[in-house]
């Protein structure tokens, strides 16, 4: 089952300012390309890509083995304060916090934030290497696709899809569109819908507790029973666990990492349109 974090995971663009110098802090901005980040970054972070760094090819989810070697080449050690922000800042949290990471912040919201407080910076930091030996993940918050196809009409079990209406509809694979190697477009079998944008204002931060109760129970979901959440490439997926789980203090909520980047991309899993 989830453990919240014993400590606040939201920080604010002057608790970063103030530790900027601190060796025991670790930035990562997390995206699913490196042009944000060349263009201007918060002073000392590093860039972790979602497809570059948390991706396979074929679009399965890094392994332990990656992961380890991911957190070693950014200088992330077991005590280490780590704070993600940016695209993907909620798929870096539940990341290492499945994986037993104890010291994990954030900062929600837009990465433009920082301006308010600080300039950004052009330098890319090279942190000294660590050996980083990660745990297994939480069963309890990380789902494997084989978990995902054992929930597949299982009572007291939501599979739960948080991506766009066309996408849910199958009239997307990609949330921007189609590519070359789009995969089936579609959703899991049985999966309900709840678009993230339900969760989240328009500058990106959370709504106020009570309309995501209410977007909950709209669904049917007020209950305790398991949410499995996914999306495309596990972000978005990621964030509704964060709402749940640290906001809401829900138990019984799980990620699929791998999300339709990778069901979508295989032969035979079945897919509902």
């Amino acid at each position: 089952m989830t453990t919240i974090a014993h400590t606040h995971p939201v920080v604010d663009a002057a608790w970063i300012r103030d530790r900027l110098d601190d060796d025991s802090v670790r930035l990562i901005e997390v995206d699913v390309s490196p042009a944000a980040y060349r263009a201007g970054h918060i002073p000392g972070a590093v860039l972790w890509n979602i497809y570059a760094d948390l991706r396979l090819p074929g679009y399965a989810p890094a392994g332990v083995p990656e992961l380890e070697q991911l957190l070693s080449r950014s200088g992330v050690g077991i005590d280490t304060t780590v704070v993600f922000y940016g695209y993907g800042a909620h798929l870096g949290y539940w990341l290492l916090r499945t994986h037993g990471h104890e010291d994990v912040r954030l900062l929600d919201g837009p990465r433009e934030q920082w301006l308010d407080t600080g300039a950004w910076s052009l330098d890319e930091p090279v942190p000294a290497t660590t050996a980083y030996r990660l745990g297994p993940p939480d069963a309890g918050t990380y789902a494997s696709r084989d978990d995902v196809l054992s929930a597949i009409g299982r009572p007291g079990t939501v599979l739960l899809d948080v991506r766009s209406q066309a996408e849910y509809d199958g009239e997307r694979f990609w949330p921007s569109g189609a590519t070359e190697d789009a995969g089936r477009a579609g959703r899991l079998p049985g999966g309900v819908h709840l678009p993230i944008d339900e969760l989240r204002t328009t500058d990106g931060r959370f709504r106020a507790r009570h309309e995501l109760e209410r977007a909950l129970a709209e669904r049917g979901l007020a209950d305790d029973g398991r949410i499995v959440a996914y999306c495309t490439v596990g972000n978005r997926a990621s964030q509704a666990w964060f709402a749940f789980t640290q906001l809401l203090g829900r138990r019984d909520v799980a990620v699929y990492h791998g999300s339709w980047a990778e069901w979508g991309h295989l032969p035979d899993t079945p897919v509902e349109r």
